[in-house]
């Protein structure tokens, strides 16, 4: 029986930016992209299983750049640091993983993982053994004792969780090359963290740190990735030739200026905080951080779009795995956002998400775009995501995808379960009893 897919009759929408082209065909086979157009009905093979898309829209499948995906949608740094098991953790993210797949999501970069498992599960799915989307990975993130955004769950030195702390520049050396050694896509370094006398994150790596890691990860051909949450991280980040910013964070013109000059490209994610700001309330999200959060996008968003107009790559993710971004709800989100608070058009935005998240999967020319001879990684939408670009975060609109060439099973029931035992941490209350709100009495 033929190998092949044969998509007819679509409206395609290819990823490269160009403007979108009426009744095509897409012919493809295992793992490869084989015609577009008038040929591809007469190249099939006569029992190619054919999918019918007219009236419907064909992309690209999407690449999400920034994803969590062994967290299992967790609420709290004390629960991911204190409350996981190697085991269960991957027995979950290789659920969590089916359920990316089956949004549209063939694609993903995952920069930290628990217990470091990311290229142990990335060699699981090219295996054949998990099935999820493909993955670009790091193993842990490399943060100092000052920390990330968990401040003083970090522990001075060690591992916890998606942690590995290094506090002199040999360490940073060696832990960059022990994570290669262990088949690290990517290296991630937190340069922004939280104390408690400050407000917001601060800049806890120096410039010459960053150098460290970037030149010695650099010389084994090996890509850094930075979180940065306020301006001065995303400059010294730039400058130090870190290859991917994760957040930039309130970038001003400086650090502008010198992602340009260096070559950087930015992947804002800003699709957690524009559910909490949304949606904070809806699922019981600390007061006040919804205004907060909108105030960032405002923010930063205006940078964003005078680095896409500077010619930066801008690229999309969701980073799910949280409480507040989920697997599989949201991985579409992002090119909404980029369209409400860039100003980009839909087919600006779905550019980001494919074309240039290759980037993230170290795929560029492969990935991320369908033209003859990449990768077979397709999607089939019912409606048109240049009239409303929210449909690419409707997984319920999604008639076909394509992996790797071969058709995924949509009509499955989607995965779940219950809690594991232990997993989640229960609070006693949001508040303290007071005597005064036991009893109604004035505070």
């Amino acid at each position: 029986m033929s190998e092949q897919v044969l998509i007819r009759g679509g409206r395609l929408i290819d990823g490269t930016g160009a403007a979108p082209r009426a009744d095509v065909d897409v012919l493809v086979e295992p793992d490869r992209i084989v015609v577009i157009g008038a040929d591809a009905a007469a190249t099939a093979d006569a029992d190619a299983h054919v999918i019918d898309a007219a009236g419907r829209t064909v992309l690209p499948g999407l690449i999400d750049a920034h994803v969590h995906c062994t967290f299992d949608d967790v609420a709290s740094n004390d629960e991911l640091f204190f409350h996981r098991e190697p085991t269960v953790a991957a027995l979950s993210a290789a659920r969590n993983l089916e359920k990316i797949l089956r949004a549209g999501v063939t694609s993903i970069m995952d920069p930290d993982t628990v217990f470091g498992m990311g290229p142990s599960l990335r060699d699981s799915i090219e295996a054949g053994l998990v099935e999820g989307p493909r993955l670009s990975t790091g193993v842990q993130a490399l943060l100092t004792s000052v920390g990330g955004t968990a401040g003083r769950l970090i522990p001075d030195e060690g591992t916890v969780g998606y942690a590995q702390i290094v506090n002199t520049t040999d360490e940073m050396v060696t832990w960059t090359r022990r994570h290669i050694k262990q088949g690290a896509d990517w290296i991630k370094v937190h340069a922004t963290g939280s104390i408690p006398t400050r407000p917001g994150e601060l800049a806890v790596w120096s410039e010459h740190e960053l150098e460290v890691v970037c030149d010695t990860a650099h010389e084994l051909g090996v890509p850094v990735t930075a979180h940065c949450r306020n301006a001065e991280s995303t400059l010294r980040a730039a400058r130090a030739g870190v290859d991917l910013i994760l957040h930039a964070s309130f970038m001003d013109g400086e650090g502008l200026a010198a992602v340009v000059e260096h070559g950087a490209a930015i992947c804002p994610t800003f699709t957690f905080l524009a559910n909490l700001a949304d949606f904070g309330g809806k699922v019981g999200a600390s007061p006040g951080m919804e205004e907060i959060f909108r105030g960032e996008i405002e923010a930063t968003g205006k940078m964003m779009r005078a680095a896409y107009d500077a010619g930066v790559p801008i690229l999309c993710g969701s980073e799910s795995g949280f409480a507040l971004t989920p697997y599989g709800h949201w991985h579409g989100r992002e090119m909404e956002v980029l369209v409400d608070a860039l100003g980009l058009s839909p087919l600006e935005a779905i550019t980001c998400a494919t074309r240039n998240n290759a980037i993230a999967m170290r795929a560029e020319g492969e990935l991320g775009t369908v033209e003859a001879g990449c990768r077979a990684d397709v999607i089939v939408v019912d409606g048109d995501p240049l009239a409303d670009i929210r449909v690419l975060n409707d997984r319920t609109r999604l008639t076909a995808v394509i992996s790797r060439g071969r058709a995924v099973d949509l009509d499955r029931p989607w995965p779940e379960w219950t809690p594991v035992r232990g997993w989640k941490v229960g609070a006693w209350a949001e508040r303290s009893l007071t005597h005064a709100e036991a009893y109604g009495e004035p505070s």
